[in-house]
């Protein structure tokens, strides 16, 4: 974790429009490899690289979010460390990245939640949520006995859900939105500041979603400790995406169910807001575990470890937002049923709560990196360079 000198330093930086020392480490470093270009096809960031001769502010915010942080370039690289130039692209990209997702916050003076979203107040945040819920239903008497009849919405009503939580989504969509905005605004000019096309963003949206750049530039995926390759890295992200994906399906066709059918949940198998909210919680356990489990035994010179804890918060509130789902699924017709409830509720909440602050919007950012790369190739070299 940077101290507070050094933030407070690269903040003055920033304010006065100069570079920050780990974007001035980027530079340096690309400088070298855009002499040497071995990595050349290895992933988005070296084409985008040969177009460049000087890399100021907007440039290397645009290529740390491009990187995808395989690793391979690390291990191909004759300069890495113990070398004297020291080149280790991936480390120096994940620094300038967590900061661009402080510099680019809204509103600005909470773009330091970043620092702050850890694993330890991620958890504390969704047990205390947790806990107030379960202290509000100790007070009306709901909280344990004989099983609940008329299922969730007999210990919640609906519309006191909806009021709870929907602020507070709207406030996350809202903080994501202007944050990629103002990205997206200082990225362009950059990047050709050609207008996106409809051919650029099938190809960027082709690959955000087979994370086509976790391959490791030869197919053969990312390098999770010394020369080994191995696709769990990306496996589990797709399972960690679409098991999300597959969970908000679940609850946006329950919404449709609830205001336009008149079905109100519960809802048993074989319904489709079930089968969904299933399939997709397994997923999203799944790969969120499998995530943290390759996070916490990655080797640190492929990453930034001062963004471990917040790395670490994020996959934690997934996987127990799609734990107590399924536990709620199996055991909510039993005297259980409103703890779970509170717990996941409380889980939920907490994601939402740190979600324009917290790991979620590494997402949103590399699929705009992304989109700017797919317009930018398109335009002519006009240094007559390497490239796509």
């Amino acid at each position: 974790m940077q101290t507070l000198e050094a933030l407070t330093r690269d903040a003055r930086a920033l304010a006065r429009g100069e570079m920050t020392a780990p974007e001035a480490e980027v530079a340096r470093q690309m400088q070298i490899c855009n002499g040497c270009r071995y990595c050349e096809g290895f992933c988005a960031v070296f084409p985008a690289m040969t177009r460049r001769l000087e890399f100021g502010k907007a440039d290397i915010h645009y290529m740390a979010n491009l990187c995808h942080n395989c690793g391979a370039c690390l291990h191909a690289c004759q300069y890495a460390p113990p070398h004297e130039f020291a080149i280790n692209v991936p480390k120096a990209m994940a620094q300038v990245r967590g900061q661009t997702y402080v510099d680019y916050a809204w509103p600005p003076a909470l773009g330091r939640l970043y620092q702050r979203n850890g694993l330890t107040i991620s958890l504390m945040l969704a047990l205390g949520l947790g806990l107030f819920l379960v202290l509000a239903m100790l007070k009306q008497g709901t909280l344990w006995g004989a099983p609940v009849a008329g299922g969730f919405y007999a210990v919640f009503p609906h519309n006191l859900m909806v009021s709870l939580f929907a602020p507070i989504f709207l406030f996350a969509v809202l903080a994501l939105g202007l944050g990629v905005q103002r990205f997206w605004r200082e990225v362009t000019p950059a990047t050709s500041g050609a207008p996106l096309s409809a051919p650029a963003a099938a190809e960027a949206t082709d690959a955000a979603l087979r994370l086509k750049y976790l391959d490791g530039g030869h197919g053969e995926g990312c390098h999770n400790e010394d020369d080994a390759w191995t696709h769990a890295r990306r496996r589990f992200h797709h399972l960690t995406f679409y098991g999300f994906m597959l969970c908000f399906a679940a609850t946006s066709v329950a919404t449709v169910y609830h205001y336009l059918l008149g079905w109100p949940a519960p809802y048993a198998l074989p319904s489709l807001p079930k089968l969904l909210g299933v399939v997709g919680g397994v997923s999203l356990l799944c790969g969120t575990c499998g995530l943290a489990w390759l996070n916490i035994q990655r080797h640190p010179d492929h990453g930034d470890r001062a963004q471990k804890p917040m790395d670490l918060g994020f996959m934690a509130l997934l996987a127990l937002i799609s734990l107590s789902g399924l536990l709620l699924w199996w055991w909510g017709a039993t005297a259980a049923m409103p703890v779970l409830l509170a717990v996941h509720l409380g889980a939920v909440m907490a994601l939402f709560l740190t979600l324009p602050y917290g790991k979620f919007a590494h997402g949103i950012f590399r699929t705009a990196a992304l989109l700017r790369f797919a317009v930018e190739k398109r335009e002519p070299n006009r240094l007559g360079l390497g490239g796509e």
